[in-house]
């Protein structure tokens, strides 16, 4: 990802310029603010703006005044008990507005994530950049033969290099296209919200997007996930390094039961019990499909097979 000088001397003007504030004020995220995080080739996240911490959750649960009424350790304490039960309206009292740079085809995923307020980059009244995702060869790969929306094995060689032409040449001839239509020798050309339609998926848009924590924690548990497409779990990934900064006992609580827990079904959990008293429990006998089995058996322990050891 490049900045141009004006973007970098426009980023350096608003984090020299201060302003005396009375609300809370977080140093991690503060150190954030304004810069871009680079992502994919092209892509940033920036901070804009952000409201509350860790204390707000915490006043905001017990509706207190000040610092609230507990030490710090319960403070923490009480944010890992509204995580563990599933609150959601304390959370909700902190919020961040992100600036992101990123493709077409990742923004349509994103928006899908409908709490949050959006307004985006309009090509309507603006020229697009010639800029577009051209995937790292490593990132490119065949379609999964057992997940309908996943990949496969990474694509080497001739057919990588074969790939890689296609998606650059295709792209690079769309935005000439773009550009010869909206302008012609001088005469009028297409109008813009008409232009921008033969361009591809991959080319880059930006919007300010403002969400709650709450909202925010949802979008990362789905989208910072192993499972996720890789081009928008990046941007997640970004994303979960400023709240780590942000509200670090929530994000701690988040990562521990949202990132790092499991939710089992009464099945399952009926199965760990009879588990734990010597039965050898089988996907027959457990009452689960196979899927649901496959799933169980990778949150109780990958070395499993069918009874306890």
């Amino acid at each position: 990802m490049t900045l141009t000088p004006e973007q970098q001397a426009e980023i350096d003007d608003q984090r020299s310029t201060t302003q005396p504030t009375l609300r809370a004020t977080v140093p991690g995220i503060e150190a954030h603010l304004y810069k871009a995080i680079p992502v994919l080739d092209h892509g940033f996240v920036r901070v804009i703006d952000y409201m509350g911490d860790d204390s707000a959750i915490v006043q905001a649960a017990r509706v207190s005044y000040g610092k609230g009424t507990k030490a710090v350790q319960n403070d923490e304490g009480l944010i890992r008990y509204l995580m563990r039960h599933w609150h959601s309206t304390p959370f909700e009292m902190c919020e961040i507005k992100l600036h992101v740079k990123l493709p077409v085809f990742v923004a349509r995923q994103w928006i899908r994530h409908r709490t949050a307020n959006v307004n985006e980059y309009s090509a309507r009244y603006s020229i697009l950049d010639r800029e577009f995702y051209i995937p790292a060869p490593e990132h490119l790969a065949a379609q999964s033969t057992v997940n309908n929306q996943g990949r496969g094995e990474t694509l080497t060689g001739e057919e990588a290099d074969r790939v890689l032409r296609l998606l650059t040449d295709d792209a690079m001839r769309a935005y000439d296209h773009y550009e010869e239509m909206l302008s012609q020798d001088g005469q009028q050309g297409l109008a813009r919200e008409l232009a921008r339609m033969n361009l591809p998926a991959n080319v880059y848009t930006q919007w300010y997007w403002k969400v709650d924590l709450h909202n925010l924690f949802h979008f990362l548990r789905l989208r910072a996930d192993p499972h996720a497409q890789y081009e928008i779990r990046v941007y997640a990934d970004a994303i979960c390094e400023v709240v780590k900064d942000w509200v670090p006992a929530a994000y701690g609580a988040f990562e521990d039961y949202r990132m790092g827990g499991a939710n089992l079904s009464g099945k399952a959990i009926d199965c760990v019990r009879r588990m734990l008293k010597g039965e050898e429990v089988t996907q027959e006998t457990s009452g689960m499909s196979k899927g649901e089995w496959r799933e169980f058996m990778g949150v109780v322990s990958d070395q499993y097979k069918g009874g306890p050891k």
